[in-house]
């Protein structure tokens, strides 16, 4: 099996699994869900593809690096509203919507078929619709495409280096410890954990009705050297020299 590996960070990030009409929420780590939808985006395939739920069968995990916080903001709106024998009229009301801010994340995907793996790269590098972290206004950072390495998610992510901020890093470091416990959600078994379901495997994406199942997640942890440095990394080499 190979991993393909992608960092989600940025200024905020929204990944909701729950949300509903004028609250629209967020999860505190990405979901399967809006991983797969961001991939069918990035191959050109439309919300009601039938495609899209077969990307199900792909192995995820998502690692902590950096948790971030919760930042709560609101719009107004104008709703119309046919009253008095078709006169409209306009109701103003509040949505509130919730982000996760100066967040990182490691999101790991296992691929079995080598095939399927080089179309996900290709498309991730020239993507056909534009990929964004939950919300249209909040974009792809420029080294979002990490890696793709042999082995599977939860390995993988066990041993890959700390990618938090560089300000985060010594914060950390003058706390006078040599490794940081970084949170791995994953779907993979792991002893004396606990699985919790989660609403994210996807059934359809369909813009006229969103449909999903629960699938089980379990939260272990890995130890990471603090003073591992991040990889550098080449924006241009990941876009493949363009």
């Amino acid at each position: 099996m190979k991993t393909i590996l992608l960092k989600f960070s940025g200024p905020m990030q929204s990944w909701g699994t729950d949300s509903h009409f004028e609250t629209r929420h967020t999860d505190h780590h990405p979901s399967k869900s809006a991983v797969l939808g961001l991939l069918a985006a990035s191959l050109g395939w439309r919300r009601d593809d039938d495609r899209i739920a077969d990307l199900n069968r792909f192995c995820f995990a998502v690692r902590v690096d950096q948790p971030g916080s919760m930042l709560k903001d609101y719009h107004t709106a104008h709703k119309p509203e046919v009253k008095n024998g078709g006169i409209i009229s306009y109701r103003t009301y509040v949505t509130t919507r919730y982000y996760l801010q100066d967040a990182v994340f490691i999101v790991a995907l296992g691929v079995s078929e080598s095939s399927d793996m080089d179309k996900i790269v290709k498309a991730l590098r020239s993507p056909y619709f534009q990929p964004y972290m939950g919300r249209r206004a909040l974009p792809l950072p420029m080294d979002f495409l990490l890696d793709v390495v042999e082995g599977d998610p939860l390995s993988v992510l066990c041993s890959f280096p700390w990618q938090a901020a560089d300000w985060y890093k010594k914060q950390e470091q003058r706390k006078g410890v040599g490794s940081k416990r970084l949170s791995i959600f994953t779907e993979t078994p792991v002893r004396r954990s606990v699985s919790k379901p989660r609403r994210d495997h996807v059934l359809s994406l369909s813009a006229s009705g969103r449909h999903y199942l629960a699938r089980m997640e379990q939260e272990t942890v890995c130890e990471i050297g603090i003073n591992e440095t991040h990889q550098e990394h080449d924006a241009f080499d990941a876009l493949g020299g363009v």
